[in-house]
C-alpha cells in the first residue's frame, strides 16, 4: 500500500515498514460527509489526546477493452492517486487547527479492507454515513454499513445532518428539508447507551461511561421494549407484560449500581421505555452528544436492540452513534454480585 506519513505517531512505528496507525483514524473522501467525520474525528483526538490518523483509499478499476485485441485496459494509477492526495492534502489543512499530532495516509486498496485492517492497531474508527462515490469514493455508504460489525475497535459513525452543530455547513437538500421538517434542537452534552441484558451491552455501557467522562456529561442508560410480534403475539397481556417489565427493571437498577461502582464520579441515570429501540435511540440521537450501542444482543422479547437494530440505528441516526464490539473487559466479572442478570431463575 502506498502511504503518506505527516507527522507520524512515533508509537505506531514498526521497523522496516509503515507505522500502523494507532489512536483515532478517520476515512476522508472528500465529501461533506466526511469532512463531518474529520471534525469530529478531531475533537475527540484532542479530548482523549491522541494522535489522529486520516486515510483515504482508492482502488484502480479495471475496463474490459472493446477492440479486436480483447483483454483488459487501467485508468492511470497516477491521476487517481493524485486527486486522492489532492483529497488528503485539505483534510490535514482542515484540522491544523487542533492541538493533535495528525498523520496521513493514501492507501490502494478496497476501502473496507483498509479500514478493517487499522481497527487492529487504532483505538476507534471514525466516518461519515455516505460518500460522494467516484474513484476515492465508496469509502462511506456501504463502509459505514459493514465496518461497525466487523472492526476490532469502536466505531463512530457521523451523519451528514449534524454538520451544524460541528461547525459545518452543507447544501444538501434532503438534510436542508429535514432540519426545517424537525425544527432546532439543541444538543444535550449527555451520552445515551441502549440495553438488552446481554453481556455484550454491557461491554457497550463500559464504554459509553468512559466517553461520558471524556465530555463531563451524565451517563443515560435506556432499555427500549418493543411491542410482542409474530411467535410472542399469543403471550397474555397486560400481566405477562407488566411483570416483565417489572423484572426488567429489576436488572436495570442492578446494572446501574454495578457502573456507578467502576465510575464513583459518573451521573448516571435509567429508563425504561415502552417502544420500538431503533425509534427510541433514533430519536435520542437528535438532541444528544452520542447515542452507544453494541454489535449484537440477546434477542426474546426485548431482543434485537443490538445486531439488525444497530443497523437500523446507524441507517437513520440523527447523530454520531458509537457502536462498540463485543470483547473481554475484567470489570465484568463482578457484575452478577449487585443484583440479577440475565438468565437467572
Amino acid at each position: 500500500m502506498g502511504r503518506e506519513q505527516v507527522h507520524p505517531d512515533p508509537a505506531g512505528e514498526v521497523p522496516g515498514g509503515p507505522a500502523a496507525p494507532r489512536g483515532i483514524v478517520v476515512g476522508v473522501d472528500g465529501s461533506d460527509h466526511s469532512k463531518c467525520a474529520l471534525v469530529w474525528a478531531a475533537r475527540e483526538a484532542e479530548r482523549r489526546r491522541r494522535p489522529l490518523h486520516i486515510v483515504t483509499a482508492y482502488s484502480v478499476p479495471i475496463f474490459a477493452a472493446s477492440g479486436l485485441d480483447g483483454g483488459y485496459a487501467t485508468v492511470d494509477d497516477s491521476v487517481i492517486r493524485e486527486g486522492a492526495e489532492a483529497i488528503l492534502a485539505q483534510a490535514v489543512n482542515k484540522v491544523s487547527g487542533y492541538l493533535i499530532d495528525v498523520d496521513a495516509s493514501v492507501e490502494n486498496g478496497d476501502a473496507s479492507g483498509v479500514l478493517l485492517e487499522m481497527s487492529e492497531t487504532a483505538e476507534l474508527l471514525v466516518f461519515g454515513t455516505r460518500g460522494r462515490g467516484g474513484f476515492v469514493g465508496r469509502l462511506l455508504g456501504s463502509v459505514s454499513s459493514a465496518l461497525p460489525a466487523h472492526a476490532k475497535c469502536p466505531t463512530v459513525t457521523v451523519p451528514l445532518i449534524c454538520s451544524d452543530r460541528l461547525g459545518e455547513t452543507t447544501d444538501d437538500k434532503h438534510v436542508l428539508a429535514e432540519r426545517a421538517k424537525a425544527g432546532h434542537l439543541p444538543v444535550e452534552n449527555v451520552v445515551v447507551v441502549g440495553v438488552d441484558g446481554s453481556e455484550q451491552a454491557r461491554v457497550a455501557v463500559l464504554e459509553a461511561a468512559e466517553q461520558a467522562e471524556r465530555l463531563s456529561a451524565p451517563l443515560r442508560v435506556v432499555c427500549a421494549v418493543p411491542q410482542y410480534s409474530g411467535s410472542l403475539a399469543w403471550v397474555p397481556a397486560p400481566m405477562d407484560r407488566e411483570a416483565l417489565f417489572a423484572d426488567i427493571r429489576t436488572q436495570l437498577d442492578a446494572g446501574t449500581a454495578w457502573i456507578r461502582s467502576h465510575f464513583p464520579h459518573l451521573t448516571v441515570e435509567s429508563q425504561l421505555v415502552d417502544g420500538s429501540p431503533v425509534d427510541i435511540l433514533v430519536e435520542a440521537s437528535r438532541h444528544v452528544e452520542l447515542v452507544v450501542v453494541g454489535t449484537r444482543g440477546r434477542g426474546g422479547f426485548t431482543g434485537m436492540l443490538l445486531g439488525s437494530t444497530s443497523d437500523g440505528i446507524l441507517h437513520h441516526a440523527k447523530g454520531p452513534v458509537m457502536v462498540v464490539p463485543d470483547r473481554d473487559d475484567p470489570r465484568l466479572a463482578d457484575r452478577v454480585n449487585f443484583g440479577p442478570v440475565l438468565g437467572d431463575s
